[in-house]
Parts: C-alpha cells; sequence; structure tokens
C-alpha cells in the first residue's frame, strides 16, 4: 500500500483529543493528503455498534465484546481505511487494535490468542506503520476523568481495570520498531515536541516508501 497508516492510543484521561488535534494541524501544514478516523466507529455501521458498546447500560460478555470491536474494525478497514492507503493517503485513527488488546484483553481478560485470531482474520497482515501510545499514571487518568463529560460505559470502570489497561498498552508498546511511547503528564509543550519529532519521522519513512 502507498499511504501511510498512524494511529493514536492511550487509556482513558491520556490526552487523546487534545493531541490528535494537534496532529491534524502539523499534517494539514505538511500539505499531506489525509483522513482522519475512529474506532469503534468511521462507517455508519460502526458508528451504531459504537453506540451500543458505550452507552448501553445492558450488560455485554467480554467475549461478544471483542467480537463487536472486530466487527466495526473489519467494516471500517473495507471501506475507509484501505481505500485510502491505497491512493497514498495518510490514515490516522483514533484508536486501532491496541485498544482491543488493552481494553477487552487487559481490562476484561479476553485471551490474547483469540483476539490474534480474530486480528489475523480481519486485518491479515496489515499494521499501523507506527502507533503513538499516550501513557500517563493511573491517578492522572482517573483525575482527568473526573473532570470531564458523563463518563461512558468504559470510563465507569474501577482502577484495577485500568491498571490492566494500561499494562496491557505497554506490553503492546515492547514492539519499539511500530510503537512511541509518549508520557502525557507533562506540559502539553513537551508531549507535543515529543509527537511532533515521532511525525518528521514518519514522514520521511513514507517518504521513502
Amino acid at each position: 500500500m502507498k499511504g501511510f497508516f498512524l494511529t493514536l492510543d492511550g487509556i482513558d484521561g491520556a490526552g487523546k483529543s487534545t493531541h490528535l488535534a494537534f496532529i491534524q494541524q502539523w499534517i494539514q501544514k505538511q500539505g499531506i493528503e489525509a483522513i482522519f478516523t475512529r474506532e469503534p466507529g468511521g462507517t455508519p455501521l460502526g458508528e451504531e455498534l459504537r453506540n451500543i458498546l458505550l452507552h448501553t447500560s445492558n450488560q455485554i460478555h467480554p467475549e461478544t465484546e471483542a467480537l463487536m470491536m472486530f466487527t466495526a474494525r473489519c467494516e471500517l478497514l473495507n471501506e475507509v481505511i484501505i481505500p485510502a492507503l491505497n491512493k497514498g493517503c495518510w490514515v490516522v485513527s483514533d484508536r486501532f487494535s491496541d485498544a482491543t488488546f488493552a481494553y477487552q484483553g487487559g481490562g476484561r481478560g479476553v485471551a490474547w490468542e483469540k483476539m490474534e485470531q480474530l486480528q489475523q482474520w480481519v486485518q491479515n497482515d496489515l499494521r499501523p506503520n507506527m502507533t503513538i501510545i499516550l501513557d500517563v499514571p493511573l491517578e492522572v487518568s482517573l483525575e482527568r476523568l473526573e473532570r470531564s463529560r458523563e463518563k461512558d460505559r468504559f470510563e465507569q470502570e474501577s482502577p484495577d481495570f485500568f491498571i490492566r489497561v494500561r499494562q496491557a498498552y505497554l506490553k503492546r508498546a515492547e514492539d519499539t520498531q511500530h510503537y512511541a511511547v509518549v508520557r502525557s503528564d507533562r506540559d502539553i509543550e513537551e508531549v507535543q515536541a515529543d509527537i511532533e519529532k515521532i511525525l518528521s519521522g514518519c514522514l520521511k519513512q513514507y517518504q521513502s516508501l
């Protein structure tokens, strides 16, 4: 594929919305053709599943939850991501499969082996060229969530849940070739300076494709 696939991930309260806006501005300044999407969501079906996953008061079995995430992802890949990459565009996604391994795997306890099978089935060998994981200590995450909007279904989980989620993210990021962990509990200027360095490296990689 001729495009570049960048994902932004991390536990709730890590500041994704703020830094995603910075990434969008940076990419636009470079004159790069890009699309921005989110998970779960990004397609009509994905948005309906998002509403069920985030806002329903019903209990959802952890494995059902994981399957719903991959269902939304399959639709997004085929309808949005793969066509854009084939055209040579950048695709920037607010969350991707790392979130499923972190939340449904680490948080809910769904076996990673099962999700690896789903990942291969849905994505084949497609992986992001780069994943930026925003990382904050648990106490910072929880404090930010208390100050934010009304909590969704995941944001209402216990501190122990988020400890497991964070650990799963850091485990995924051990593959340092395709991941960059950025501590986002610092001054915003410091965080975004680090993100800009990563983006500059991504641009060089894209230009060499």
